[in-house]
């Protein structure tokens, strides 16, 4: 029988570093996570390998990965820029590997997502290609065609949320107007309800109740709670995320032909409230397109354990 192989995956975020050891067949055998001081780049990556040092005591690693939220060089091995770290041009791996002593690949934290779902999610059943859509706070994602995942030229390719969807739109973080990050995410659900609940309050007596009578308070957990108790601005402000999404995920299906779509984030705790309207919008934007075979569109299975075991499976391949 083959030894069983064990990696380490670790997925740095603003707010917190989580690792884990993981097995070929993508279970979390081992877990652990720290806080993020992410204004310190030297405290930064000591904690990471802390932590990689605590996953690997007694035991036989072959190889570590990392998520980070940011740009990965096309080597995966510098961070080139993170938006909620204090990283610019960081040498992550060649860090990590010398504190180590294993070999160590670093990867976007969309993209470990992304091959997480494909390899061992909701695309396990997929051999090709998938598209996932991340919904946060922001909108993620990444691309695996012909069994890859596609980095691009420089490494950071697959930036699904700064792509344009409304002309001279909503100003996005990134500097452009209309991104699809300011129309499908969770930033943008909450605008919406709040948006809509200034406008009707008389409609959103539910979802104002929760935010203690005041619009500016609503939060993405109240507009979930509120529908699915029926409170109409909340399911309309779910029907008008989901109408976005679905139009950029029909792009995707018009572009790439996937096998599979994904869409995760904690916005799909929301269930069918989102991917209801997401499938509709998704199928009407198709038009005569829907009438040839099409990606079915999935929720993500892994939830926040899909970083590590990406980052795990990463390292696997080396």
């Amino acid at each position: 029988m083959a030894a069983v192989t064990l990696t380490i995956g670790i997925d740095v975020g603003g707010t917190k570093v989580a690792g884990g050891v993981v097995d070929e067949t993508g279970k979390v055998l081992v877990h652990a996570r720290r806080d993020t001081p992410a204004e310190d780049v030297a405290k930064t990556r000591d904690v990471i390998t802390d932590l990689v040092s605590e996953l690997a005591a007694d035991r036989s690693i072959e190889a570590v990965g990392v998520g980070a939220a940011g740009w990965i060089d096309a080597t995966r091995s510098t961070v080139l820029f993170a938006p909620n770290l204090a990283w610019r041009d960081e040498p992550l791996r060649d860090y990590v590997s010398k504190k180590s002593g294993l070999p160590v690949v670093v990867e976007n934290d969309g993209n470990v997502a992304a091959w997480a779902e494909f390899r061992h999610g909701a695309a396990r059943h997929a051999d090709d290609s998938m598209v996932m859509f991340t919904i946060g706070t922001g909108v993620g994602g990444g691309i695996v065609l012909g069994g890859e995942l596609v980095r691009g030229a420089h490494g950071i390719a697959a930036e699904l949320g700064h792509m344009l969807t409304v002309p001279d739109g909503h100003q996005c973080g990134c500097g452009r107007l209309g991104c699809i990050e300011q129309y499908a995410s969770g930033s943008a659900l909450v605008r919406f309800a709040r948006a809509a609940a200034r406008q009707e309050p008389q409609r959103a007596t539910a979802l104002l109740e929760l935010a203690g009578g005041e619009a500016e308070a609503i939060t993405g957990p109240m507009v979930t709670a509120a529908a699915k108790g029926g409170d109409p601005v909340s399911t309309e402000a779910f029907a008008q995320v989901g109408r976005w999404l679905g139009t950029s995920l029909a792009d995707m299906a018009q572009i790439l032909d996937p096998q599979v779509l994904v869409v995760g984030g904690g916005v799909i705790d929301a269930g069918d409230l989102l991917m209801g309207p997401t499938r509709r919008s998704y199928i009407d934007s198709l038009a005569q397109r829907s009438r040839l075979p099409v990606a079915e569109i999935l929720p993500a299975e892994l939830g926040n354990r899909a970083g590590v075991i990406g980052a795990a499976d990463l390292a696997r391949r080396m």
